[in-house]
């Protein structure tokens, strides 16, 4: 990837939603969801932020609005799943990212036909985006396992193997939802001291801060996606919550790590932002000197200089009682991607370096992204220590963990110096009562 006109700051849309400064989605960004009107019984079929407008993409194909040679890319994103433009590679996504930047300009002379292809944001519902095949999490940030680590092992909470290889654990694909898709406390075994196990609903619920990367083009099984080439495997980016109940995590996680604890839901923003959008927001990937160098197969050149993203990242949250005052959600968390301890490519990396192939569309969560101070926490267990030190909200309220009714609400955007801001939207969801076991 490399800069291109695409990323100039100074471009404008017709479209005047996108050149307000403040937009998530202008010109500049472009992400891709998958969307109909609400409350329609009409077909899912891709679609491409601009503003406040959604540019219907089955619309765009059926007006021959983009050209001939980016008709094939058209077509790909106008269906109800994206995995088809995933699996297309760097060139063909660039391509039409080119093409739907000079169409959507100012003076642009598709403008006529493709004011007929815009929905209005505010009038439409989402799907997930892609055929989540596989969904794989991991433990990117050393602050977050740090300060988790620190609750159970004080004098040494990093595990041994955590500064060498990134730690993950296979999620499950089915539970995905998109935000704005509430969910049920989980019920599953929970055990007090000096007491048998009973099932009941978890009374530890926790939000995880995380990004999710969307894997664009396969590799074939047996073969590993180098480090250098691994950027090419992905397609973008996306906002994720990974719901966990800590209860229930801390009975059942040893030996094999989690399981009902985060298998009942995870909620991913619906815009996925490609990762050619991003470009401009590359930072250095910067692994203290005091601390093992990434093993060569997770180590190179580019990945050093430019393997980190600086997304800026918040949570907030919106109890029952807010809601029903009319008050906003209140950030308490805002951190940012640059601290992960291991990057995208290393991700890529290492998951495929013993041949396992990864499929168009399947997702890979960084695990929660916590910063170097508290105030960059991405989790109610670091926040409350282990709910030892409530959390105190505005209006008055507390909060150790998540009671039924309370909104969280993920934000995410990148802006600096010379290039345009573009974000992701937001990721949103309603803890509900659980179901009588």
């Amino acid at each position: 990837m490399a800069l291109n006109e695409t990323h100039d700051a100074g471009l404008q849309s017709w479209v005047a939603s996108a050149n307000t400064g403040s937009s998530d989605f202008p010109i500049q960004n472009l992400p891709f969801a998958v969307f109909r009107r609400k409350s329609s019984s009409e077909a899912f079929r891709g679609g491409v932020a601009i503003g406040d407008q959604v540019l219907d993409m089955a619309a765009v194909r059926d007006a021959k609005a983009l050209g001939g040679d980016v008709q094939a890319q058209v077509d790909a994103a106008a269906q109800a799943q994206l995995n088809s433009l995933m699996a297309m590679g760097p060139a063909s996504w660039s391509a039409l990212r080119l093409a739907l930047s000079r169409a959507l300009r100012a003076g642009a002379a598709q403008e006529a036909a493709l004011k007929a292809c815009l929905v209005p944001q505010a009038d439409v519902e989402y799907s997930v985006p892609a055929q989540v095949g596989d969904y794989t999490d991991f433990y990117t940030s050393v602050h977050h396992a740090t300060n988790v680590g620190k609750l159970f092992r004080p004098t040494n909470p990093l595990m041994e193997n955590y500064k060498w290889v990134p730690i993950g654990y296979h999620g499950r694909a089915s539970s995905i939802r998109i935000s704005g898709v509430d969910f049920k406390r989980p019920n599953g075994q929970l055990k007090a001291p000096d007491a048998d196990p009973v099932l009941k609903p978890c009374n530890r619920l926790d939000y995880e801060l995380e990004m999710g990367i969307y894997a664009g083009s396969a590799n074939a099984w047996g073969d590993a996606i180098s480090i250098e080439d691994a950027e090419n495997h992905i397609f973008g980016l996306c906002l994720l919550n990974d719901w966990s109940a800590r209860d229930v995590q801390a009975w059942e996680y040893q030996p094999l790590g989690p399981f009902l604890s985060k298998n009942f839901a995870t909620s991913i923003s619906p815009w996925i932002v490609t990762l050619e959008a991003l470009e401009p927001y590359r930072t250095a990937f910067v692994r203290p000197s005091e601390d093992p160098q990434p093993l060569p197969y997770l180590s190179s050149e580019a990945n050093s200089q430019r393997g980190a993203l600086d997304v800026q990242l918040t949570v907030a949250i919106q109890t029952e009682k807010m809601r029903a005052e009319g008050k906003a959600a209140e950030q308490i968390t805002r951190t940012s991607y640059r601290h992960a301890y291991w990057t995208m490519a290393q991700l890529i990396a290492h998951h495929t370096v013993n041949g396992c192939d990864l499929q168009p569309g399947d997702l890979l969560g960084t695990g929660t992204l916590s910063g170097p101070t508290m105030a960059e926490a991405g989790a109610l267990l670091e926040i409350t220590e282990g709910g030892r030190k409530p959390l105190s909200l505005s209006n008055g309220e507390t909060r150790t963990f998540l009671l039924d009714g309370d909104a969280v609400v993920f934000a995410g955007w990148c802006e600096k110096p010379g290039a345009a801001r573009i974000g992701f939207g937001e990721c949103r969801a309603t803890v509900l009562p659980a179901h009588q076991a």
